[in-house]
């Protein structure tokens, strides 16, 4: 089952979320230690108004439980969502930082697509994918993007065979990402 995430799934997603983020949820937080940094991921999730909000979440769950999520927002939101990250990296570091934008403004943006290790191999995160593709298309964007690590062939082979396409490469917390786009039809 598909469902809208909740502030109660941040103990179970927040380890997912790190796990599929790497590196970003370094920058992102500020933390040096992945405990830190899942501690804090879990506070934004509860939390409203963020890129990493429940509000912008759908959670896949099996026997009840949470065992994957897909974190999605329109590009135009994306200063507004990472300014509760950058005044948090502020008050540590005493300097705003820039925060890289990986959503372009015209596209509904795919953030986070994680299935727990054991899950895995089962159609969930292609569960989550056509509920990512119906959110859109329920909000009338035709524009879908994501990011996939250029190390991460086979999360790129799935979303090639579901119709995505690379259109330029970007470079965030140190590694190389594809940004990769798909045109849908929008419900009327």
């Amino acid at each position: 089952m598909i469902r809208k995430a909740t502030p109660a799934d941040a103990a179970c997603v927040a380890p997912l979320i790190y796990e599929a983020i790497g590196s970003i949820a370094h920058t992102l937080t500020g933390a040096v230690e992945a405990d830190e940094a899942i501690r804090v991921i879990e506070a934004f999730f509860r939390m409203e108004r963020n890129r990493l909000s429940y509000e912008n979440a759908v959670v896949a769950e099996v026997g009840g439980e949470p065992v994957g999520l897909a974190l999605f927002y329109h590009g135009s939101r994306t200063e507004e969502l990472d300014r509760p990250f950058v005044q948090r990296l502020a008050r540590l570091t005493g300097i705003a930082p820039v925060i890289v934008k990986e959503a372009r403004s015209d596209e509904f943006y795919l953030d986070t697509l994680a299935v727990r290790a054991d899950q895995r191999g089962k159609g969930i995160g292609r569960r989550l994918l056509a509920r990512f593709e119906a959110e859109a298309r329920a909000r009338g964007h035709e524009r879908i993007a994501l990011l996939v690590d250029q190390e991460n062939p086979q999360a790129r082979k799935l979303y090639e065979s579901i119709g995505y396409r690379p259109d330029g490469t970007l470079l965030v917390s140190g590694h190389l990402y594809d940004h990769m786009v798909k045109q849908i039809s929008v419900l009327i």
